[in-house]
């Protein structure tokens, strides 16, 4: 299971996704498991975080990146600083 990162996606790609209109979710620094039982992609608007798959490497991502989390991967959230993101479950 993979973890998909775009860094700085284009305005076009964006709007053309929706992000804006997505809910917003955010979360002060701490560390948690995840489960995700569907596929979540997200814009990150603020923050910085390390998520690691259980079994997998660390991936590390913040502000500015647009990532998807596949469905049935389970993971440490790391948020190293304040998170705030646009959201989008599949």
């Amino acid at each position: 299971m993979e973890i998909k990162i775009e860094h700085q996606p284009s305005p076009e790609i964006l709007q053309k996704l929706g992000v804006f209109q997505w809910g917003i979710w955010q979360k002060e620094i701490s560390k948690f498991p995840w489960t995700y039982d569907t596929q979540e992609t997200c814009y990150f608007l603020e923050g910085d975080v390390i998520v690691t798959p259980h079994g997998g490497q660390p991936v590390q991502m913040g502000k500015g990146d647009l990532v998807t989390f596949p469905a049935g991967m389970s993971c440490i959230w790391e948020i190293q600083s304040g998170v705030k993101k646009h959201y989008s479950f599949d």
